[in-house]
């Protein structure tokens, strides 16, 4: 992975060839970013990132073979092993596209939209790698209000403090853990240590993931909080 200085690099993965080339072309552009492969499918996706170990794939998720969902649950399978897996933001054209959900369910860190301006979708790639925060948290509202998820995951409410639940409701709206200081008047140290409880408690791969499990226990009901 990269040191803090080093550019984000990145492996773009989707089934047309075009698209892969044009986003490779584009993105290589970008301030700060470097694409390092392709791959046409989520078993080359998994090699891929054995061989070049990126900072983050950015995703389509109808692939042939294996599709993103399988490479994104393969990819981040290997927490246990001795390197960090990449994050995963997923392209996709339908913002409510069943797979999407799916794949946000397995672990991505968010997605972006294909038509979206190539400095915007380089700017969620960049946010993905920082871990910093959800991204387009009022396209995932609208997504989950249209089109719930099944999984049987729940919130374990009596597990979350009060003031975690804070913090999960702040995490909806795409707060960044600075912001979230700053509404509940916290230092940045104590925002950190709840959001990582919230994240262990959940079992939660990331913040997408945790607020995608917020959503679906009823917690956060989609359309009610803030943009």
């Amino acid at each position: 992975m990269s040191s803090p200085d080093a550019p984000v690099t990145v492996l773009i993965a989707d089934d047309d060839p075009v698209t892969r080339s044009g986003l490779s072309t584009l993105l290589g552009a970008q301030p700060g970013l470097t694409v390092v492969g392709q791959a046409a499918d989520g078993i080359e996706v998994v090699e891929q990132v054995g061989r070049l170990r990126p900072d983050v794939v950015l995703m389509d998720v109808r692939m042939p073979r294996r599709n993103g969902i399988e490479a994104t649950r393969e990819l981040l399978a290997d927490r246990a092993g001795s390197a960090d897996p990449p994050k995963v933001v997923v392209i996709t054209t339908f913002e409510n596209d069943d797979y999407v959900t799916a794949a946000l369910s397995a672990g991505a860190s968010g997605f972006v939209l294909k038509r979206r301006p190539v400095p915007q979708i380089a700017e969620a790639v960049r946010v993905a790698a920082a871990g910093e925060a959800i991204l387009f948290p009022a396209a995932l509202r609208r997504m989950v209000a249209a089109r719930p998820l099944n999984s049987a995951e729940a919130l374990p409410r009596a597990a979350l403090t009060g003031r975690e639940e804070e913090v999960l409701r702040l995490m909806a709206t795409g707060s960044s853990n600075p912001e979230i200081a700053e509404s509940l008047a916290v230092s940045l140290e104590t925002v950190k240590t709840h959001v990582g409880n919230v994240l262990t408690k959940l079992g939660a791969q990331n913040r997408t993931h945790a607020v995608v499990i917020a959503y679906e226990s009823g917690l956060v009901v989609p359309g009610l909080q803030g943009a």
